[in-house]
């Protein structure tokens, strides 16, 4: 019952319909004749209009009262693209019905310009009372991090739809989004080119052969096959494939520089867009920042480090840490490649700002 009147007090808002419009300015014409003719008549027909709109607001008012909200969402949830969720809107009023309500977004908490989470109102003609009605709705969140405070609307036009009543609730629940995993222009092609790279960082170890291909300067003379080169006349050599799965070591530098916050919106996302390949692929992946490192699959799944991409804000004056394996591939995001020599990642592959893979302008 407390919850009840506390919805009931609900701040809600008016906002005159073309209907009201017309119904009002008839009462005032209506009124204005009963006034200049002294007609019983005609004041008993404005003291009935007037009525109607009274009991109009307090009916609608009724209606919106004692309406709770609820989500179901999916477990994992990435910035852009819609996700299906299941909305739940309860009537908790013991008997009393709600008629004609819409259910609507409000503009994210992040500011007046983002889109509203809930892509499409959705409408049901009746919520009984004691009863809760569920509806499967697109939900798309526009950013990465906690959306810890999502809001709605409940509106109303029920009974005469003279007036539209709009009531605001806020859904309070802790949701991490991450990253977007979509592909930005350039992620594609730098995917495409790290497959390449990896194909060659790994090629040639192990013992398990895999083919025979013409020499390359300064490998070592005791793979070359000297059959194949005598019936080819040029040097050949055999390959063998690794023993070990590819491991892609990815480090992310969180020491920003200034200026340098958008770009590192668009670094984020390329990780986690490289992450979530990588990882389907089968890649090894070690991932580190100045204050987290962790491996996939041997200590967590990728989740683990979507879900930090999710929460990551920039730091400053952290130095870079070393490469935990030499031998691995590494490719370092960073804002200043001052220090990435001096850490130990000179072979690495680095991106950074005005680089066209990450569609960054210098």
């Amino acid at each position: 019952m407390k919850n009840w009147f506390q919805a009931l007090q609900r701040g809600v808002k008016y906002r005159v319909t073309r209907g009201g419009f017309l119904f009002i300015l008839a009462v005032t014409l209506i009124g204005a004749a009963a006034v200049a003719s002294a007609n019983n008549l005609l004041f008993l027909v404005v003291a009935t209009m007037l009525s109607v709109l009274l009991v109009s607001g307090l009916v609608s008012r009724l209606g919106l009262a004692g309406l709770e909200l609820d989500f179901a969402l999916p477990e994992h949830i990435s910035a852009g693209p819609t996700v299906a969720a299941t909305l739940a809107v309860r009537n908790v009023k013991l008997w009393m019905p709600s008629f004609s309500v819409n259910v609507s977004g409000l503009a994210d908490e992040a500011g007046a310009t983002a889109p509203p989470i809930l892509t499409s109102a959705v409408y049901f003609p009746i919520i009984p009372g004691r009863t809760t009605l569920e509806e499967t709705v697109e939900l798309r969140f526009s950013r990465r991090g906690a959306h810890r405070q999502n809001s709605f609307t409940f509106s109303t036009r029920f009974p005469f739809g003279f007036l539209e009543k709009t009531a605001a609730v806020s859904l309070r629940r802790d949701v991490v989004v991450y990253p977007s995993l979509e592909p930005k222009p350039g992620f594609e092609q730098l995917l495409n080119d790290i497959n390449g790279d990896l194909e060659a960082h790994y090629r040639g170890r192990g013992h398990e052969f895999y083919r025979i291909r013409a020499y390359e300067p300064l490998e070592s003379a005791r793979y070359v096959d000297w059959k194949a080169t005598a019936h080819t006349g040029d040097l050949q050599v055999r390959e063998f494939a690794r023993e070990q799965e590819r491991a892609v070591e990815i480090y992310l530098d969180c020491d920003v520089a200034p200026g340098a916050e958008p770009w590192f919106e668009e670094a984020i996302d390329c990780c986690a867009f490289l992450v979530w390949r990588l990882s389907q692929q089968g890649a090894g992946i070690r991932f580190q920042t100045q204050e987290f490192q962790i491996r996939v699959p041997e200590e967590s799944n990728v989740y683990t480090i979507l879900k930090y991409l999710a929460l990551v804000c920039p730091l400053r004056g952290k130095a870079l840490e070393p490469p935990i394996d030499e031998q691995s591939f590494q490719i370092v995001f960073s804002s200043d490649p001052s220090g990435i020599e001096a850490a130990g990642w000179t072979p690495a592959r680095l991106l950074r700002p005005g680089d066209s893979a990450l569609g960054m302008d210098s």
